[in-house]
């Protein structure tokens, strides 16, 4: 998805949004109201049913505050520690073993393992413990008519939710999400949500809010039209030597060199691949240097859910934390 994907973690951490410039009727400012005749134009939308939602919804300062403070800009060795805890690994697996029966024939008809379909979940809501606080409607009108940086991308954010709303039959007040309008288990933007949401259990909804099913199938659809290459590897570890690697590292994260000119580079992996595999090159600042890893094209794949490293990276050792934790259980 967008970097934004991962809004809810600060949410979700901080305290619960409190309503800023909640007096200002947003009807009244120029901005919204060339939108809602953009919208009435394009989508057909009553102006005045448009106009009874943007009086209701506000402007949140908290989000503007939490916008300014990506958890992204954090070291790795910080922001791993965000994730990989024993909390979230024993719940992931809680959750696997709630879920097994669906999570066996989401894997089995995307093609995407269960552990990181979980994995994802896991980071983004807690296993849907936290999916958010503010009202999505109020988020995406913050950022789309007072967070000037990115008005254009939360625009067209704030139609594609309403436009959603009218598909799915929602009220645009009720939704809730992260202070970047992400929203449900998985924490769907919502053009995000109409391209990839799925159907996960035959009811012909896509509640990824309260249900499980609904979640697990659209998150593995999502990593699937974005090339998920099944029971292919990941990442993996790399020593190097010189420094011709170096300007490469944390540049592209869309595979682009073969394993060959990787070694050719200096970075030596101590894996059986072909030589002509794709790769991109990542740093990790670990407390101790730096650390480097060769991410596949389903490094990649994850990336496009969250456009971070450290995300993608994330998700990955919680994944195989899972896997190592759920199978332990099963011996014991």
């Amino acid at each position: 998805m967008r970097v934004l994907n991962l809004a809810l973690l600060i949410a979700s951490l901080c305290c619960s949004s409190l309503p800023g410039k909640a007096a200002e009727n947003l009807t009244q400012r120029p901005d919204v109201r060339s939108f809602i005749r953009d919208m009435s134009r394009k989508h057909h939308f009553s102006t005045p049913e448009l106009e009874r939602i943007f009086q209701e919804a506000t402007i949140q300062e908290k989000i503007l505050e939490a916008m300014a403070k990506p958890y992204e800009a954090k070291p790795w060795h910080v922001y791993r520690k965000l994730f990989l805890t024993e909390a979230r690994i024993q719940n992931g697996v809680d959750f696997w073993n709630r879920n097994a029966g669906t999570l066996k024939t989401v894997a089995k008809q995307y093609g995407v393992p269960a552990e990181m379909i979980i994995a994802i979940i896991g980071i983004e809501t807690n296993y849907g413990q936290s999916p958010g606080k503010y009202r999505v409607i109020d988020a995406l009108s913050t950022l789309a008519f007072a967070y000037p940086k990115r008005a254009k991308f939360f625009r067209r954010e704030l139609e594609e939710f309403l436009v959603l709303c009218r598909e799915e039959g929602m009220k645009p007040g009720d939704p809730m999400g992260s202070y970047a309008g992400a929203m449900g288990m998985p924490q769907f933007m919502p053009s995000s949500f109409r391209q990839y949401a799925a159907d996960g259990d035959g009811d012909r909804r896509r509640d990824i809010w309260n249900n499980p099913a609904d979640a697990i199938a659209s998150v593995a659809r999502y990593f699937a039209i974005h090339g998920w290459q099944s029971d292919k590897p990941i990442a993996f570890p790399v020593t190097v030597n010189g420094s011709a690697h170096e300007r490469l590292a944390n540049g592209s994260l869309k595979p682009g060199r073969s394993l060959q000119e990787w070694l050719s580079l200096g970075v030596n992996a101590g894996v059986s691949l072909p030589k002509s595999v794709k790769a991109a090159l990542v740093r990790l600042d670990e407390e101790r240097g730096p650390a480097y890893w060769l991410g596949l094209q389903n490094f990649y794949v994850i990336t496009r859910y969250n456009h971070s490293p450290l995300y993608a990276m994330a998700a990955y050792e919680l994944s195989r934390a899972l896997v190592l934790r759920r199978s332990a259980g099963s011996s014991s």
